[in-house]
């Protein structure tokens, strides 16, 4: 386990959930779990991002763990601590389980399959990465722990994360994590995350070769995912190639 995992800070707050069903927003945006407050800005304790894959040749960027994800990770541990698993299993089980949960990564595995991203990877699907080959990726956030304007997921703007003190600093605690996977491939999801991954390249921080540049974000409500890949798809997979 990492010396900076939370889980045991929140754990006797995850054993008093229901035990049975789907948590909602009641359950866990509470004051159990608040991490931190900034103005209409409101970050949440998850468990899914306390493990890292430092063997893996992929690594995929969201801006921050959406609702979906939140619960997920929750209930996933939840689970966990029930079967008296260790912390570190508990952990790896819920970032296998939420990463990136839900419809958009249906969307997500369909625009790396035909990228090719899988032949890359001598593997059959994209769909693998989240199964019988986990041990190739990692997914994590540009802000680590869930955030939320409100009770909506944040969105990488309203505000900016350079106009906010608070993810200014959560994105510099990304920054150390994908430090500790340097040779990755860096997949960042949607225009907010990228141009933080490329200011990130510009400080020296992390390669910007490594960084696959004009990827949308997956998820159902960016109503242009689809134009924005096709635009961009020839120059994805010349950097795919160029990287593999």
């Amino acid at each position: 386990m990492r010396p900076r995992s939370l889980l045991e800070q929140y754990k006797s707050a995850i054993r008093a959930l229901p035990q049975d069903g789907d948590l909602n927003k009641q359950e866990l945006l509470t004051d159990a779990f608040r991490m931190a407050v900034e103005g209409r800005i409101t970050m949440y304790y998850a468990p899914h991002n306390e493990w890292i894959n430092h063997a893996a040749r992929v690594v995929i960027v969201g801006i921050t763990p959406g609702w979906t994800q939140m619960k997920v990770a929750f209930q996933t541990a939840r689970a966990g601590l029930a079967e008296g698993l260790p912390d570190e299993e508990i952990c790896r089980r819920a970032k296998r389980e939420a990463g990136f949960a839900g419809s958009m990564r249906h969307h997500l595995i369909l625009m790396l399959d035909r990228l090719g991203l899988p032949g890359y990877l001598n593997i059959g699907s994209s769909v693998s990465l989240f199964r019988e080959h986990a041990r190739l990726l990692h997914t994590t956030s540009l802000l680590r722990y869930p955030v939320f304007v409100g009770d909506r997921n944040y969105t990488g703007s309203s505000p900016d994360i350079q106009a906010s003190p608070l993810l200014c600093r959560q994105a510099l605690s990304a920054l150390e994590e994908l430090q500790e996977i340097p040779d990755s491939m860096l997949i960042p999801l949607g225009r907010a995350v990228e141009r933080s991954l490329l200011w990130m390249a510009g400080q020296g921080q992390i390669q910007e070769e490594w960084i696959l540049k004009g990827f949308p974000h997956p998820s159902g409500a960016n109503g242009h995912r689809q134009r924005q890949f096709a635009e961009n798809e020839e120059s994805m997979r010349a950097m795919l190639t160029r990287y593999f």
